[in-house]
């Protein structure tokens, strides 16, 4: 595993430090919008908010720098927070220049298709870093294709049909994958009513209307897990039997929610495409569908077979779409819509919500069943989309796709037409807008693929404030009262108290009260190693030894202040 390592922008800018070359352009860009800011008039937002600490300063944008030089504008603490090339200019050395940081560490997973496998990256709030993630198509993949069969009477015709189309498919997916396995599994719909007929004769013999003997409605039955065997293929198939229902919309995105999550089950391969084919001629229900049979209990998403048989068809809702998009991602599954008759609108409507879906026309003789695989396959196979795996707080992501043919896609997180052993590239822009606790891992992974790329995140918000070694450290005024005073000496000009009866802290922090049962610095500055460093507020100025005057809540008189007469400090 190869470890690359880039600090974009160090928590200081030490004049003779070598960076590497992202570094380099990282702080010349963010000295570029501080020239830019102020050669334009453009209000300069490091100032105008008065921040009077390292963190407040920082949070104000990638811009905006902390000068913990010692002595540097001690008269006026937010002086302190500026535009880098400002403090510069007021003499601030670079070297004690705190400012928007990041960091990225990039390593280099050995995936076949996806890199880089995991990233490290350290942000402030406001800023962002960007990196590219390379999805690499290949040219034979494993391929596993689970048929998902609607076996409700309409579907007679079609069921007797099927068995020999196994063959038909195998032979025309061999051009596309070496190694390619079968499997099948059927629905009907919940055999509550009102979707099933409760009658007791119908509930052993849904079909005794048509004088033919049939099986009881099911919500999903899992008939024959993978394989690559085409005769146990054809044997299962033959086997089936129809079965029957009430309603005309079927229980089919029920049933596939199972197929995708049963994954030991179904015999799903890891590194295989995994291919969902849903064979009906009738639409869907949904979530909350199932209510009209008292089943209010929201589908947990999780898998219930029990031998063979989902358990849990009479208890839970139907999936909502937004879940069954989820666990199909999180499984890495392709859905293949073939459907018979005018339904195949509804499942085209479908389509812009289920990413890695397709919906195909499906004739009456299934005569287009073996073509339509394999034209839905190379479509699914020639689209390649990066998604966000989850979504944290506070954090966003862009991702905009480069395809191979060079085009970029702004806003487009997917490439078409990609080929055989292309690769499609995703510049993938990360941000921070808050601060939090501990790290956050943000998932990137591309839509039917096994293969992700795991971003760990953290949140830098405190200052270190750490100059070169060689030099004092300065301070960054992180707490209303700093009593880390221990590059401070007690001066003999303290006169509350004296250095050899108070503690060294005690001492400097009396030396910024007027007296000792008075506030530290009239609670209007900070006490700087037994001195006030006074706020400025927009009604004026404040100042004093002790920060206990000011130029505004004196009344004025005739226009003047104090009637013209100013109190000295």
């Amino acid at each position: 595993m190869e470890l690359r390592v880039f600090v974009n922008v160090a928590g200081s800018f030490p004049k003779a430090r070598r960076f590497p070359a992202k570094a380099v352009l990282s702080v010349v860009h963010i000295l570029a919008i501080a020239v830019t800011a102020s050669r334009t008039g453009v209000k300069n937002k490091c100032t105008a908010e008065k921040a009077y600490r390292c963190s407040e300063c920082l949070i104000l944008g990638p811009e905006c720098g902390w000068c913990f030089q010692k002595g540097f504008s001690d008269e006026s603490l937010h002086k302190r927070c500026d535009l880098i090339t400002n403090l510069i200019q007021k003499g601030c050395d670079p070297d004690y220049i705190e400012s928007f940081e990041v960091k990225k560490i990039v390593e280099e997973e050995k995936n076949l298709q996806l890199t880089p496998g995991k990233v490290t990256l350290q942000l402030r709030p406001g800023g962002e870093t960007s990196l590219i993630v390379d999805v690499r198509q290949l040219k034979n993949y494993p391929l596993d294709l689970y048929h998902l069969v609607d076996t409700s009477a309409s579907m007679v015709t079609n069921l007797e049909r099927l068995h020999s189309m196994g063959y038909s498919v195998s032979q025309k997916m061999a051009k596309y994958s070496s190694d390619f396995k079968f499997g099948f599994g059927s629905f009907v719909d919940k055999p509550v009513s009102p979707f099933i007929n409760i009658h007791p004769d119908k509930l052993i013999n849904p079909c005794s209307v048509y004088e033919t003997s049939c099986h009881p409605a099911h919500g999903f039955l899992h008939v024959l897990s993978l394989t690559n065997n085409i005769t146990e293929f054809r044997d299962a198939v033959e086997k089936q039997t129809i079965s029957g229902n009430e309603d005309t919309p079927e229980g089919g995105l029920d049933a596939l929610l199972q197929v995708a999550v049963c994954e030991s089950q179904i015999g799903w391969r890891k590194e295989a495409k995994r291919l969902l084919l849903l064979i009906t001629d009738q639409l869907s229900h949904l979530a909350l569908d199932s209510r009209l049979g008292g089943i209010v209990m929201p589908n947990d998403g999780n898998c219930h077979l029990k031998d063979n048989m989902y358990t849990h068809s009479t208890v839970m809702e139907h999936p909502s779409l937004g879940l069954l998009v989820d666990k199909l991602l999180e499984n890495s599954i392709h859905v293949i819509f073939a459907i018979q008759g005018s339904s195949i609108n509804w499942y085209k409507d479908l389509l812009p919500l289920m990413p890695g879906a397709v919906a195909w026309q499906l004739n009456s003789e299934l005569s287009n069943l073996s073509e339509l695989v394999a034209g839905a396959y190379q479509a699914l196979l020639s689209e390649v989309e990066l998604q966000v795996d989850n979504h944290i707080n506070g954090v966003y992501v862009r991702i905009a796709a480069i395809c191979p043919d060079g085009s970029t896609n702004p806003g487009q997180n997917k490439c078409r037409n990609v080929k055989a052993n292309e690769t499609v590239s995703f510049n993938v822009t990360i941000g921070v807008t808050e601060c939090y606790e501990g790290d956050k891992s943000i998932i990137l992974k591309p839509v039917g693929y096994n293969e992700t790329t795991i971003i760990s995140l953290s949140s830098t918000c405190a200052c270190q404030c750490k100059g070169p070694k060689a030099h004092v450290a300065g301070r960054c005024f992180n707490k209303e009262v700093d009593l880390d005073c221990r590059l401070c000496q007690c001066e003999d000009s303290v006169t509350n108290s004296t250095c050899r009866t108070l503690s060294k802290e005690q001492c400097l922090i009396e030396g910024c009260q007027q007296c000792k049962d008075q506030p530290v610095c009239s609670n209007r500055g900070i006490c700087n190693c037994g001195n006030c460093l006074c706020y400025q507020t927009k009604l004026g100025r404040v100042y004093g030894k002790y920060c206990e005057l000011d130029d505004f809540s004196c009344p004025y008189h005739q226009g003047q202040l104090c009637a013209g007469k100013m109190m000295n400090s």
